[in-house]
Formats: structure tokens, C-alpha cells, sequence
């Protein structure tokens, strides 16, 4: 697509980019190619280093504020606006993905999720590509919605794995769009779960007949005009698996055809999933799932990290949800050490409580902040209880107690001890492969 076909969107309006992370930054390159805003500036919390002296720097408490005048507010994902902004200018926000999905230069598979989502939205675009059709893996696994824009055409279906921020404010939905679970997440960003459930939702509200979802049957009823089809885990629905074999369309596929390196039952689900879009993209299932072994699995996702002394140590650092905690314990045999906790958002650990009362996991560390109210609903004495300060002191300790396998799957945000996930994970790995050269 040419990005010349931008500018009726953007001609002689002034124009305030909010947030100056990936998207951000992805933003003010196209403006600045453009050259066609009456006034441009860069809206952060941050103090702004701009190389532009014509792009105008807002930070500071109030710079939300501040957005108030512009004609077009540019939103990037994770900033937390909930009531800082008047109606009227939550009106003329635009975000990447709203903007993609409206040109709709290419076909969009979109897939959004509590959790999941990454797994499958690389899924997909491996099938795709193993079946020869040219695609694109985009959006929240690190790629902004708009980076690719000049390589998108007819020919190319992109894979956009879509964030309940990126969903938030838009006005249209996928091609295809699948929508694999929601559990309560992000609840700082938003007013309350029902406003975060609706912004995932929103993948499927603005679809035309022509479309298609998938959804989990546990979300019923879903708001779209497309084709829906229901999906689950253990429980009959169009696309569906019982924990061994996967039910795509009323074809059933045998667990002999599904060799994968993926662990946990869990991704039985998300491959299904996968299978599905691909499938309705036009794929051919039994090329997909021929391919189905060359794929290795994402890095913090029931990572494999080492084996030492006999123990093994798995990153599962993705894990921000009790849910998740509980589907990677029971994605091994054996786990006797499980790391918990991390920025305390206010979500019930209840759930998670009440699994670890069952003494699945002998030992269990607690990080701060939330690992202490989840060590509160820990009452069986089987249980192993420690409590660390930080990541250091936990893989120590973890080292200590584990006989089999130790597993990082924290059941809570980074933020607040790390920047995001990820360098919680790569810290956790560094330390992990100090502790073979001790």
C-alpha cells in the first residue's frame, strides 16, 4: 500500500501522537513522510528528546490534558487514559489498528486473548506460510500495526496479534477473528474487568457478514455480524479438543497427527485454534499440521532453560494470571518448585489458592508484592512456604529444595520490579545459568 493514500486522514489537522514507545515512534515516521498535519506533537509522561524541532513536546502530569485541542489524538497501546480524557476527545482517537483495519489493505486475521494469544498468532503464521501463502506476523508481539504498511497488499493476509489496548477504541474488526479466553488482567488500566472484557470483545462487534469468528463457548454471547463458530477446551464445540485429540469443523484429528514440542495441554487448544483460522484462510490442515514439529515455541512460555543437577528449569515468565499458573503446573509431571508473585493488581488468587491446597507443588516461593496474599490462601501444611525478597533469592532458595523441576510462572505483572515480562524472564534465565557455574 502507499502511504500517500494517508493523507485524507491526516491533511492540515492538528495532530498529538500519545505515548512515544514502538507505536509512537512508528507514528510520528509516518507523519513526518507524510507532511501534511497542520501541527504535530508528541504527548508523554516522560520529558520528550525530540530530533524535530517543528514536533512539539508535551510531558509532565498534565499532558493528557494537554491533548484536549488536537483534531486527532494518535493512542498508543498501554497508555492508561480510563477518565482523563472528556467524551469528546475519547471520540477522536485513532490507533494504529483502527487505522489498519478500516484501510484494510490486505486480509486480517486478528487473535486476542488473556492468554495464549502469541502462541497462536505465530502458529497461524507459520501454517500460512508452510501452505505458501505470503504472511505477516504484526501488532502486540512487537511489531506496530503500521510498520509494514508499504508491504501489505491482496496477495498477503497479515496475522494481528491484537492487545485489549490496541482493541480498546476501535470502529472495525478483522477478516477473521478469534478470540481465545478472558480472565481478569490489566484491571489498573481500566475501570473495571467489564470495560476490559468489552475492549476484547470488540475484535468481533464491528465485523461485516462476509467475516468469520472463532470464540471460546464460555464468552457466549459474542456481538458480530460474521460467521461464528464456538471453540473450548474439554467440552464439544465447533473447534474444540478433549486434551488429546483436536475437533476441527466436525473432523476429528487424532493426537498421532499432532506432533508438536509444545508443552501443556493448554496448547492443545491454541493449536486448534490456530488450525482453525488457517483453515478458514484458505490453508490445507494436513500441510499445517505436517509443519506442525518445525515449530519451537515462543521464548517465556514454558521455556526450557537448563538442567542442573538433575533439576530442570522452565521459564514461564508470560504468566501474569492465576489460570496460567495453574495450566503450566499441570503442563509437567513433577514440578516440586514453583516460583509465584509480582505486582499486585487486586485479581482473586483464589482459584489459585485453592489448587495449591491440593499439594500438587511441594515447594513454593512467594515474591513480593502479591505473593504474599497468595501465600495467605495457602493454608495445607504439605505446602513448603518461602518467602524471597527478590529473583536472586528465590532461584537460591529454588535451587536448594527442587529434586525434579523448577517453575517460574509468576501469576503477576512485572511491572514495578521489571519493565516487562521479558527482562523478568531474562533475568531469571542469567541467574539460572549462573547456578550451573557455581
Amino acid at each position: 500500500m502507499n502511504i500517500d493514500e494517508l493523507k485524507p486522514h491526516f491533511d492540515g489537522k492538528r495532530v498529538v501522537i500519545l505515548g512515544y514507545g514502538r507505536e509512537g515512534k512508528v507514528w510520528l515516521e509516518l507523519l513526518s513522510k507524510l507532511d501534511c498535519c497542520r501541527e504535530i506533537a508528541v504527548a508523554d509522561m516522560n520529558p520528550l528528546d525530540l530530533e524535530n524541532p517543528a514536533v512539539k513536546p508535551i510531558s509532565g502530569e498534565n499532558y493528557l490534558a494537554e491533548c484536549e485541542r488536537f483534531d486527532l489524538i494518535l493512542q498508543s497501546p498501554g497508555v492508561i487514559i480510563k477518565n482523563k480524557l472528556s467524551e469528546q476527545a475519547k471520540s477522536r482517537i485513532l490507533t494504529q489498528t483502527e487505522l489498519l483495519l478500516k484501510l484494510r489493505p490486505c486480509r486480517i486475521i486478528g487473535v486476542t486473548g488473556t492468554k495464549g494469544k502469541s502462541t497462536t498468532s505465530s502458529l497461524i503464521s507459520h501454517f500460512l506460510e508452510a501452505c505458501g501463502v505470503p504472511s505477516m506476523l504484526i501488532g502486540n508481539i512487537g511489531v506496530p500495526p503500521l510498520m509494514r504498511l508499504e508491504e501489505m497488499d491482496k496477495s498477503v493476509t497479515a496475522v494481528l496479534e491484537l492487545s485489549c489496548h490496541q482493541l480498546e477504541f476501535v470502529r472495525h474488526s478483522p477478516d477473521i477473528s478469534l478470540l481465545l479466553n478472558i480472565f481478569p488482567e490489566h484491571l489498573d488500566h481500566y475501570v473495571d474487568f467489564g470495560a476490559y472484557a468489552a475492549a476484547k470483545r470488540n475484535i468481533a462487534r464491528f465485523q461485516r457478514e462476509c467475516d468469520f469468528t472463532v470464540a471460546n463457548s464460555d464468552l457466549m454471547p459474542v456481538e458480530t455480524s460474521g460467521k461464528l463458530f464456538t471453540s473450548a477446551f474439554g467440552k464439544e464445540a465447533d473447534v474444540w479438543t478433549d486434551g488429546d485429540s483436536i475437533f476441527l469443523f466436525g473432523e476429528e484429528i487424532s493426537s498421532a497427527k499432532i506432533n508438536t514440542s509444545l508443552r501443556g495441554k493448554h496448547n492443545l487448544y491454541n493449536i486448534a485454534m490456530a488450525l482453525a483460522a488457517a483453515k478458514l484462510a484458505g490453508a490445507d490442515t494436513d500441510v499445517c499440521l505436517e509443519s506442525l514439529p518445525d515449530f519451537k515455541g515462543l521464548e517465556h512460555r514454558l521455556e526450557h532453560v537448563a538442567v542442573i543437577n538433575g533439576v530442570e528449569y522452565v521459564n514461564d515468565s508470560i504468566c501474569t494470571v492465576p489460570e496460567a499458573a495453574i495450566a503450566a503446573v499441570n503442563a509437567f509431571d513433577g514440578t516440586d518448585c514453583l516460583i509465584l508473585g509480582g505486582m499486585d493488581r487486586g485479581i482473586s488468587y483464589d482459584i489459585l489458592g485453592e489448587f495449591l491446597n491440593r499439594g500438587v507443588v511441594e515447594n513454593v516461593i512467594f515474591l513480593p508484592d502479591s505473593g504474599k496474599r497468595i501465600a495467605a490462601l495457602v493454608t495445607n501444611p504439605v505446602v513448603n512456604k518461602i518467602f524471597a525478597e527478590d529473583m536472586e533469592q528465590a532461584v537460591n532458595s529454588a535451587s536448594k529444595c527442587a529434586k525434579k523441576r523448577v517453575l517460574l510462572s509468576p501469576a503477576s505483572a512485572s511491572y514495578g520490579f521489571y519493565r516487562n515480562f521479558e527482562e523478568r524472564g531474562r533475568h531469571f534465565k542469567k541467574l539460572v545459568k549462573e547456578l550451573s557455574s557455581m
